[in-house]
C-alpha cells in the first residue's frame, strides 16, 4: 500500500493531466448561510448524526464542523456501505471504535439498516431522556452523503412505530428554552417527544488538498462541471491502475473478459438512464443483460491495457500515456464513434456512471490511519 499510496498523492498532485485544474472550491453563496444556520442549531441539538460517505469515510467529513461536533453526542453513519469494499469497512469501524466514536455502517434505502441506526440513537440518548420532554437530533453532512434518504427512511420508520402521529408531515418545534424562532424537524418518537432536524449539506469554503477534492468530486459530493468529468475520470483510472484493480477484474468475472463481443445489429442505444436504479415497476431483462455486457466490455478494455503495459505506473509519463490509451480503450468499449464531438466528454461521464452505480465493484477510496485518531 505504501507504493500506491505514493503514487496516488504524488501522480494527482502534481501530474501535468490534474496540475492545470488546481485546487478543488464549490461553496455557493447559500453554502455561507446555511453553515452559520447549522452552526447555531448545533447548539440546540441533543445528538448530532453526521452521514459521511462509507468510500471516503475521512475526505467526506466537513472540517470546518469538526470543532463544532466533537463537543456533542455524535453518531457517524458511513452511508452508502453497499458502494464500500466489505473487506476494508470493517477496519473503519474498528477505527472509530478505538478513537472513542461511534460509528455505524449503513445503507440509507435499507429500513433494516436504518432501524438498527435509530435503536443507537436511543441507546445514546438515554441518559437524556429522563430528564427532557423534547430532544433534538441534526442530521449533518456534505452534499450528496445521502441525508434526505436518511431522513426518508427515518420517516417512514416512525411512521409505522407512531400511528398515532397521522401522516407524520413536517411539524415545527418550539418555542423551545433561549430559541427566539421555529425550528422544522420531523417527529420520530412521543413520550419524549423526539425530532429529527434535517440540514442542507455543505462544503468547506476551500478544499486545501486536491486529492480530497478529487475524492469529492468522485463521490458526488461536488458538482462535476466545477472539477470537470475528464479530470474526474482520469482520478479514477489513476486509482485503479495503481492500485492494480483491472487485473483482479479477470478472477471475478467468468465471461469472456479476453474478448466479448456485442451484436451490432441490436436494438439498444446506451443511455445513462440504463445505469439508474428502477423502482416501482419490474426490471427490463435485455437492459439489466445489456449493462451487464458494457461492464464486461468496459473491464475487459481496463484488463487488456493495464496487462499489456510494459511502463511504471509510479512514472508521471508511463501513467498519463496508459490512461491516454485506456481512454481510447473506452471509446471503443462504450460504442462511441470516433469522430463524435466532445468524445472525451462522453466517456468520462458514463465512466464515472458506472463507478457511481457501483458496477466496477465496491471501493473505499480512504486508507485506514495508521495510529493518531483523525475527524
Amino acid at each position: 500500500m505504501g507504493k500506491v499510496k505514493r503514487v496516488i498523492k504524488k501522480g494527482l498532485g502534481e501530474m501535468g493531466f490534474n496540475a492545470g485544474g488546481g485546487a478543488i472550491n464549490w461553496f455557493p453563496g447559500h453554502m455561507a448561510a446555511a453553515t452559520r444556520a447549522i452552526r447555531e442549531r448545533l447548539k440546540l441539538a441533543d445528538l448530532v448524526l453526521e452521514v459521511r460517505d462509507a468510500r471516503i469515510p475521512l475526505s467526506s467529513a466537513n472540517q470546518d464542523l469538526q470543532p463544532h461536533l466533537s463537543s456533542k453526542r455524535r453518531i457517524l453513519a458511513l452511508n452508502k456501505r453497499d458502494l464500500a469494499n466489505p473487506n476494508i469497512m470493517h477496519k473503519w469501524i474498528h477505527y472509530f471504535d478505538s478513537c472513542k466514536q461511534d460509528c455505524i455502517a449503513i445503507n440509507a434505502h435499507s429500513k433494516s439498516s436504518v432501524k438498527k441506526l435509530l435503536d443507537l440513537v436511543e441507546l445514546k440518548l438515554k441518559e437524556v431522556i429522563a430528564r427532557e420532554p423534547t430532544l433534538l437530533v441534526m442530521v449533518v453532512g456534505v452534499p450528496n452523503v445521502g441525508k434526505s434518504a436518511l431522513i426518508n427512511s427515518i420517516h417512514q420508520i416512525a411512521s409505522s412505530l407512531f400511528p398515532m402521529q397521522g401522516k407524520m408531515k413536517r411539524a415545527t418545534v418550539g418555542p423551545l428554552p433561549g430559541v427566539t424562532q421555529d425550528i422544522a424537524g420531523y417527529k420520530i418518537a412521543h413520550q419524549p417527544s423526539i425530532y429529527v432536524l434535517d440540514s442542507p449539506g455543505v462544503l468547506v469554503p476551500s478544499i486545501p488538498d486536491i486529492e480530497t477534492g478529487l475524492k469529492l468530486a468522485l463521490a458526488g459530493s461536488v458538482k462535476d462541471s466545477v472539477v470537470g468529468e475528464e479530470r474526474i475520470a482520469q482520478y479514477l483510472l489513476a486509482v485503479l491502475n495503481t492500485r492494480g484493480t483491472p487485473l483482479h477484474w479477470i478472477h471475478l468475472n467468468n465471461r469472456r473478459l479476453e474478448g466479448i463481443k456485442f451484436d451490432s445489429e441490436g436494438k439498444h442505444e446506451y443511455s445513462l438512464k440504463d445505469l439508474r436504479p428502477k423502482r416501482r415497476k419490474p426490471p427490463n431483462n435485455s437492459d439489466v443483460l445489456y449493462i451487464e455486457d458494457i461492464v464486461t466490455e468496459v473491464q475487459c478494455a481496463l484488463y487488456l491495457t493495464l496487462s499489456e503495459f510494459t511502463g511504471n505506473v509510479e512514472d508521471e509519463g508511463d501513467l498519463e500515456g496508459l490512461i491516454e490509451q485506456q481512454f481510447e480503450a473506452l471509446q471503443k468499449a462504450f460504442k462511441i464513434p470516433h469522430k463524435a464531438s466532445e468524445a472525451r466528454l462522453m466517456i468520462s461521464k458514463k465512466f464515472l456512471t458506472l463507478f457511481r452505480a457501483g458496477k466496477l465493484g465496491p471501493f473505499i477510496l480512504d486508507d485506514v490511519p495508521d495510529a493518531n485518531c483523525v475527524s
